[in-house]
């Protein structure tokens, strides 16, 4: 059965998220997170996007964006491919790194969007990736800190 289209228009607000082929991890250090980080700006930058919260983990990451002139899918193909090229030439790797598409889930703004923002920013406490709230408003991969004001971005 097809798959169906993409809901997509200027300023929609998406959960967008992919994770790693077979769960595998898709960052594996620092610096492949800040890559990530990095790409995810310049579209903000470019206001292709406007990114509200985001949480990197191992095998995949959380990404709540409102899309800008610029069709999300659009958008996604400059981050995904561009960050995979990247990925796999800092490895010696060939192939996808991404499992299927990303999936983007179109949200409601009135009832939705608080509890997203938490869902997303908590993800790293959840995956033991930090122990508790202090070191989460610290940890550079998540946007949890810039909106408690103990990092800027």
């Amino acid at each position: 059965m097809p798959r169906g289209p993409r809901l997509d228009a200027p300023s929609v607000l998406h959960h967008v998220m992919a994770r790693g082929m077979e769960r595998q991890h898709i960052f594996r250090d620092d610096g492949d997170r800040t890559d990530f980080v990095q790409r995810l700006a310049q579209l903000a930058e470019a206001q292709s996007v406007s990114v509200y919260a985001w949480a990197l983990l191992p095998n995949h990451f959380h990404v709540l964006l409102r899309t800008g002139q610029q069709p999300l899918a659009r958008s996604m193909r400059s981050l995904l491919t561009g960050y995979a090229g990247a990925f796999n030439r800092r490895y010696h790797r060939s192939g996808h790194l991404f499992q299927n598409r990303y999936k983007s889930i179109v949200c409601d703004e009135e009832g939705y969007l608080l509890e997203l923002v938490r869902y997303l920013h908590l993800n790293p406490l959840r995956a033991g990736m930090v122990t508790d709230l202090e070191s989460l408003a610290h940890y550079a991969y998540s946007g949890h800190g810039a909106l408690v004001g103990t990092r800027a971005y």
